[in-house]
């Protein structure tokens, strides 16, 4: 052998603990101790709340979750697994509509209605439902006119240009807004 093939390389301590491992079939075992800051770990319970890294967690159903401002937006829109009121499986093509509504699936609403056919009480609570409607629709509507109305009165074409209205239109967006006022008022039912 000639001289130059010799490993000229040192060996530290922890790789020849390492061959020593490997040889023995001891895969994971450590080499080297680390040392370090090491954090306190906390541990919370189902319910509990806590602040960590400036966000809200909690613990639900074993399971460590974010705290946001649209938790409870969620909780109306998710459709759960059984239905709260009847314990039935909920069907999404079916039953998302109604539990966003009224919090039930499809075939409580068909109880619900039919026992308030049986008292006779279902035209009063069509009403109710097609008075609310219309009343949403309603202010949706004022909010729309009252901003098409208050609208600035210059515009820059894009050609650079500014344009002035003269603001002519807001007595016919006035009187379109009465009528479609009126049309709705008129389609409540008593």
């Amino acid at each position: 052998m000639s001289k130059d093939s010799v490993l000229k390389k040192e060996f530290k301590h922890s790789d020849v603990n390492r061959l020593r491992n490997l040889v023995q079939g001891k895969y994971g075992e450590k080499t080297t101790m680390g040392t370090g800051y090491q954090k306190a770990k906390e541990f919370h319970d189902e319910g509990d709340v806590w602040e960590e890294d400036g966000r809200t967690w909690t613990i639900k159903n074993g399971v460590k979750q974010n705290i946001t401002k649209l938790d409870k937006a969620k909780e109306g829109i998710v459709l759960p697994l059984f239905c709260p009121s009847c314990s039935r499986t909920m069907k999404p093509h079916l039953d998302k509509r109604w539990f966003v509504m009224y919090g039930h699936c499809l075939d409580c609403q068909v109880d619900f209605e039919a026992e308030l056919k049986k008292q006779g009480k279902l035209q009063e609570f069509e009403d109710k439902v097609v008075n609310a409607n219309i009343e949403g629709v309603t202010k949706d509507l004022e909010v729309w006119f009252d901003e098409l109305i208050n609208e600035k009165q210059s515009f820059i074409t894009e050609a650079g240009d500014v344009e002035k209205w003269d603001g002519s239109g807001k007595t016919q967006l006035l009187k379109y807004k009465e009528e479609a006022l009126e049309y709705l008022k008129n389609k409540k039912r008593d």
